[in-house]
């Protein structure tokens, strides 16, 4: 019931909830209180609402959000508190009183103070908020960037400027309470004090040397540092922040571009969300500034989704637009009839060209070219092995999705009858449970599934754990320590950085400490797989280790549809499929191209014995060579290696930039010279 209730509420845990639903009684109970009137009972309810107030606005509540939309927004719910104390006091007979007067005009000159208060924090965010934003990019050469405001300044200004009536507030329960007006006027003294004091210390951030430079200025200084860099390839992306994963699978692959590489987007908000990367980034989200600025070095651009932002850049006709996608899948999003506006489309094998054949919405098979998928390098291929004669087995469900279809998960319908069946086989194998992070945010019934699997992989390798060796365990687990310990201290997670101005400044990476957090990462993962033991059972919840270093340690998995398996084919081991819909194995293939290579699964999970046949013996491995050829239409041959194709395709669509360009400027030529010769 709680679950459902913090589901409707949108609500984060039972403490937000509870909080959420003290602030709401907390106003009653503040009028029921000032009505009687009763100076304790006023104080314990003042006293709720703010702790409960305050304490949602720390965890971002959406209910925080909402309540501004129906007109109870944050200085409504503190200007209704100060007039139930005023309320209070003249039923408590004070109304002839110094006091009463004294907290009015407190209240009053208070709320005076939130103009000038709001316009400053205004108009500060407005003017340190530049045209463009970058990170690789040396702007801090060209222009003067200054610091930032110290963030207890703008940080939440609002409720921090608000919260300083506390002191006028408590000063008048004191002296409701005790009929001295001393601390009263202290606590109004305070208040009014603070909060010119707050004003004035916004003040010098509104003009002079502590404001960046003006729009053109700054935009200025990105021509002349794209006009020395001269970026010849340009991944454009523009979404929500949820979309940011689109982008981040392909930096990697800029970074091992052979032409000199540019990243641009639209939204701050991707920006802010990009993971760390060495290739220059340019956020410009105004449209006019994007389409002003000089990008003639570059001659090809890639683009990682169909979004309306992309005709900004697709007007460009010096260059040559190439749509790359974010993975390829049987999905209706591969075969969008927008990338018909694209000079090429990128797929990862033959399937993709194959997708837009049969789908037939204007993409010629002429302009698609099969590039491998570069992000799959990191996947090792051939039986991994656990390194103890124990086959490891990776169970990796999808999430239950929005929709209530059955076929989404295996978690609800047969999860626990496939890990029963792994736990229990004889010869026995290794079981590593790693659940999408999304499981159970729609479906309790799947959260409940969630926790029952969970509940049998960790008894089951409590059960195992007293068979390693310990001693080499304790070391590792120590490594992990002093591991995690340095990559705290190089990922900066001591402190809170400054504004994007400040980070557009400084947000030059370091080579070396990068070179060294990718090592440490690399060290980290090594030391987690021998910090239990070999044959150990793992639940594997959070973002470390990786999906793909979940497959490099298994020798087998077990999934449901997503790009988890099409990402898996790439190792070449032995896969199962869960049919949770009960469509039937041939229908199943027939609308899934990854499973055509796979052992289906029933809900029984009776199938399981031919998956572990073919990990324990390649001999009972029928689906090798269906794999092999699967995993080549997928996602192409193995040699050349992906990222030569991806930089071959590169250097062949440059090449028709230039000689187009080339042409459009000799026919420009001819026609000056045969209009000078008439003339």
């Amino acid at each position: 019931m709680i679950t459902r209730v913090i589901r409707v509420a949108r609500v984060g845990s039972a403490a937000e909830l509870a909080a959420a639903a003290l602030m709401m009684l907390g106003y009653p109970m503040l009028m029921l209180a000032a009505l009687v009137p009763s100076v304790p009972a006023f104080t314990a309810a003042a006293a709720v609402t703010y702790l409960a107030d305050h304490y949602l606005h720390r965890q971002g509540s959406y209910l925080i959000n909402r309540l501004s939309k129906v007109r109870a927004g944050l200085s409504i719910r503190f200007l209704i508190r100060q007039l139930l104390l005023v309320l209070l006091l003249a039923r408590l007979d004070l109304a002839d009183g110094l006091v009463f007067y004294g907290a009015v005009a407190c209240f009053i000159a208070f709320y005076g103070l939130q103009a000038p208060h709001g316009a400053l924090v205004t108009l500060i965010r407005n003017r340190r908020r530049m045209p463009v934003a970058t990170r690789n990019v040396d702007l801090a050469s060209r222009i003067r960037i200054p610091d930032a405001p110290p963030q207890g300044l703008l940080n939440r200004s609002a409720e921090k400027m608000l919260h300083l009536d506390l002191f006028a507030v408590i000063g008048v329960l004191v002296s409701a309470s005790t009929d001295s007006v001393l601390a009263a006027f202290v606590g109004i003294g305070a208040t009014i004090a603070l909060g010119i004091l707050y004003v004035l210390a916004l003040m010098p951030y509104v003009r002079g040397a502590k404001v960046p430079p003006n729009a053109d200025t700054v935009l200025a200084a990105v021509d002349d540092w794209l006009a020395g860099y001269r970026p010849e390839t340009v991944l454009y992306f523009s979404g929500s922040k949820d979309s940011v994963y689109q982008v981040n699978m392909w930096l990697e692959t800029m970074e091992q571009l052979d032409s000199k590489p540019l990243i641009l987007l639209r939204e701050r908000v991707i920006l802010q969300n990009l993971a760390p990367t060495t290739v220059p980034v340019v956020c410009v989200p105004g449209g006019v500034h994007l389409m002003n600025m000089d990008l003639s070095h570059v001659r090809v651009a890639l683009y990682a989704a169909n979004v309306g932002k992309n005709i900004h850049l697709l007007r460009v006709p010096t260059m040559k637009h190439v749509f790359i996608g974010h993975g390829d899948s049987d999905k209706l999003a591969s075969v969008n009839p927008f990338s018909k506006v694209y000079d090429e489309v990128w797929t990862a094998g033959r399937a993709g060209r194959d997708r837009y054949a049969i789908a037939d919405v204007g993409v010629l098979d002429a302009d698609i070219v099969e590039v491998g998928r570069p992000q799959l390098a990191p996947i090792e291929t051939g039986q991994a092995g656990s390194g103890a004669g124990v086959p490891t087995v990776l169970y990796a469900p999808t999430w239950e999705g929005w929709d209530g279809n059955p076929g989404n998960t295996s978690l609800v319908l047969a999860g626990e009858n496939i890990v029963k069946k792994l736990i229990k086989a004889d010869p026995p194998v290794r079981v590593l449970y790693k659940p999408h992070p999304f499981t159970g945010t729609v479906s309790a019934e799947a959260g409940a599934a969630h926790r029952r699997v969970t509940a049998l992989v960790e008894k089951a390798a409590a059960e195992r754990a007293a068979a390693g060796d310990t001693a080499a365990q304790t070391a590792a687990k120590a490594d992990l320590a002093r591991i995690e310990a340095r990559l705290a201290v190089l990922s900066g997670n001591g402190g809170e950085k400054g504004d994007e101005a400040e980070a557009t400044r400084d947000g030059v990476t370091d080579l070396v400490k990068h070179e060294e957090i990718a090592r440490l990462r690399t060290e980290w993962n090594d030391a987690y797989w021998r910090s239990f033991g070999a044959a150990e059972h793992r639940v594997i919840s959070g973002s470390e280790p990786r999906l793909y270093d979940c497959f490099n340690v298994s020798d087998a998995m077990v999934s449901d549809i997503s790009s988890v398996v099409s990402d898996f084919i790439a190792s070449g081991k032995p896969y199962a499929v869960t049919d949770s819909a009960q469509l039937g194995e041939e229908e199943f293939k027939r609308q899934n191209t990854a499973v055509r290579a796979a052992v289906i699964l029933s809900n029984s999970a009776a199938e399981l014995g031919g998956l572990l046949d073919a990990v324990r013996d390649a001999a009972a491995d029928p689906l090798a060579e269906d794999r092999k050829e699967l995993k080549e239409y997928l996602l192409g041959p193995d040699e050349p290696t992906s990222i030569e194709q991806f930089n071959t395709a590169v250097a062949n669509l440059s090449i028709k930039a230039d000689a187009r360009n080339v042409g459009q400027e000799s026919r420009a030529a001819t026609a000056t010279a045969e209009a000078t010769t008439k003339a």
